[in-house]
């Protein structure tokens, strides 16, 4: 069952098995995540926020749990750059092909290098925007990884 996005286009045509978990979001909700999160009932370590960030001035995906900030100097260092700081938002909706608050680390519109905090290995799946507000992807941290190209590094802090 797909839902239409990019993501789940991805998802469909590498044949990964998912689930999708629909939820009614609320445009004065203050955090996507964490709305998701209490919505569907998931913890929040389990549930991961895609994050667009510029390190050196080159775009890269950081996924993060919920429940944890993204740090930028360990994403700096993972990344290989010296500097990271959040993409501005216009700049992260051009690359991903996706609004604020539903981007997925799936089927971006312009590929970039995709850093997954190393917690994610302690599932046995995951959830990650599906590619729109309202709409979380359920799937194995290891099909994850595969098809974002993602490589695993301790980048989230509490």
């Amino acid at each position: 069952m797909s839902g239409g996005t990019p993501a789940t286009v991805a998802l469909d045509r590498a044949r990964i098995s998912y689930t999708l978990h629909p939820y009614a979001h609320d445009s004065r909700a203050g955090s996507y995540g964490e709305e998701a999160a209490a919505l569907l009932g998931i913890d929040p370590r389990r549930m991961f926020k895609t994050l667009i960030a510029a390190v050196d001035g080159r775009l890269v995906c950081a996924v993060v749990p919920v429940a944890s900030r993204l740090d930028l100097k360990a994403l700096a260092s993972a990344a290989g750059g010296r500097r990271a700081e959040l993409a501005d938002p216009a700049k992260a909706q051009r690359a991903t092909g996706y609004v604020i608050g539903g981007i997925s680390p799936l089927g971006h519109k312009s590929p970039m290098p995709v850093l997954v905090d190393s917690s994610v290995t302690g599932f046995d799946t995951v959830y990650v925007s599906a590619g729109k507000r309202g709409l979380q992807v359920q799937l194995p941290p290891a099909e994850l990884l595969r098809l974002s190209g993602a490589r695993t590094a301790p980048i989230a802090t509490s």
